[in-house]
């Protein structure tokens, strides 16, 4: 019976990979529509950020295995319909001010995911980081009139 029922598992994980999702990767990416910030905010944002905000996604080996993979590849196609680092300058002023308010909000609450951390160690932020960036983002916001 158990011997049954772990065939049938297995058979069904096996033809779940049949059914992947499918990230859009660029055409081109032109370098010069990149986000510009200090050396050392560019490197917390491509270590913590640029996975699910970028073109540069590292796709972990479970990237790659169903269901699992249905849920890392819609995260990383959302995180880029949010916000792509690599297209910043393809952003209206008014949407980079959106950005900088999000990153100010979110980088102390949600960013970068606590489940994506479980697997990505290096990509946790510790407080002094999280305050570099938020101060940094802060400082880019312009006053309303």
């Amino acid at each position: 019976m158990f011997k049954s029922i772990l065939i049938w598992v297995f058979g069904a994980l096996l033809l779940l990979q049949a059914i992947q999702i499918d990230i859009p990767e660029p055409e081109a990416v032109d370098p010069k529509a990149e986000i510009k910030a200090p050396e050392e905010i560019m490197a917390m944002l491509r270590t913590s950020c640029y996975d699910c905000h970028s073109y540069e996604t590292k796709m972990p080996w479970y990237g790659h295995i169903a269901p699992v993979s249905w849920e890392v590849k819609s995260h990383i196609k959302e995180g880029r319909a949010w916000l792509n680092f690599q297209k910043w300058e393809n952003y209206d002023e008014e949407k980079k001010q959106k950005f900088y308010k999000g990153i100010v909000k979110s980088i102390n609450l949600s960013m970068p995911m606590p489940m994506y951390l479980i697997l990505h160690k290096d990509a946790k932020l510790t407080r002094v980081q999280r305050k570099s960036i938020k101060k940094w983002a802060q400082s880019n916001i312009k006053e309303e009139n």
